[in-house]
């Protein structure tokens, strides 16, 4: 007999700054929408797990997108896009969980992303309370200069290269199947799309002076790093959550900057109570 993952995938076509993309996106469970975003210069397939996990889709709604240019997210068809350098801003990227959320009518969902997913957690705490109910942010900070370099698209860099240095910033403790697989998407990645990603993550991305402008009254703000993460180091996030008021962190123990795909059972157990919370009638 035939046995089949409980998620489904499925294509929305999204228009961003007046352009039309198609965007691919797997769901799964029902209740309380959570939308999920992947890593710079990866995709969606980073949440499978979650996806597949019958204790959170039970109550919750989980949604995992590839961002345009991302995974099955192909560039548009119309505007000459290769004829000008992918950078990914904030403006950009903030609008498309506001634009899928809209379209497919979700009613305040909670959005969790992991390093530039991390620091759009913030961002749309910033911009957008209104509009979620909560938001996780994994291995997130206010600002990370210093990632957004040349070397991370030049011909004499592969993609094999970048991968193996994402392999790096993984917990040690992690299984080394799932440490393998998160960089094996790495690896797939179109060329440009990495260094572009890193535009945002290390530039376009700046809440220094914004911090306290966020109102958890309005959206709850979740903060949790792997202890292995040296890109966005616990201390970074700590201190970045002791500037929000009302904002939660935890540092996550024996994880990296990849928790939902280099170990996944461990991730859970410090996802669960976050959740458990969200959903709570005082959540």
């Amino acid at each position: 007999m035939a046995r089949f993952d409980q998620a489904t995938g499925r294509y929305l076509y999204l228009t961003l700054d007046g352009v039309e993309h198609r965007v691919y996106f797997e769901e799964s469970g029902a209740g309380i929408p959570l939308l999920l975003q992947h890593t710079a210069g990866a995709d969606g397939r980073q949440w499978r797990h979650l996806l597949e996990d019958a204790e959170i889709t039970r109550n919750f709604h989980c949604i995992a997108y590839d961002l345009p240019y991302h995974g099955k997210s192909v560039p548009p068809v119309g505007p000459e896009w290769w004829s000008e350098e992918y950078r990914l801003t904030r403006d950009f990227l903030m609008q498309v969980p506001l634009a899928l959320a809209e379209a497919i009518e979700l009613e305040r969902p909670v959005f969790m992303g992991s390093s530039i997913g991390g620091h759009l957690a913030l961002d749309l705490a910033r911009y957008h309370p209104e509009c979620f109910r909560a938001v996780i942010s994994l291995e997130g900070a206010a600002h990370t200069p210093g990632s957004y370099l040349d070397i991370w698209n030049h011909p004499r860099v592969s993609n094999a290269f970048k991968a193996n240095v994402m392999y790096g910033l993984m917990s040690p403790g992690s299984p080394k199947a799932y440490r393998h697989e998160t960089i094996w998407g790495y690896s797939q990645g179109a060329p440009p799309v990495f260094k572009g990603d890193l535009y945002y993550h290390g530039v376009d991305h700046d809440l220094t002076t914004e911090l306290e402008k966020i109102d958890t009254s309005k959206v709850a703000v979740y903060m949790l790093t792997g202890e292995y993460d040296w890109n966005t180091t616990p201390d970074l996030s700590s201190a970045t959550a002791e500037r929000i008021a009302g904002a939660r962190y935890l540092t996550m123990e024996g994880l990296g900057h990849f928790p939902m795909s280099e170990n996944p059972e461990r991730f859970r157990e410090y996802l669960l109570p976050v959740l458990a919370e969200i959903s709570s009638p005082e959540g």
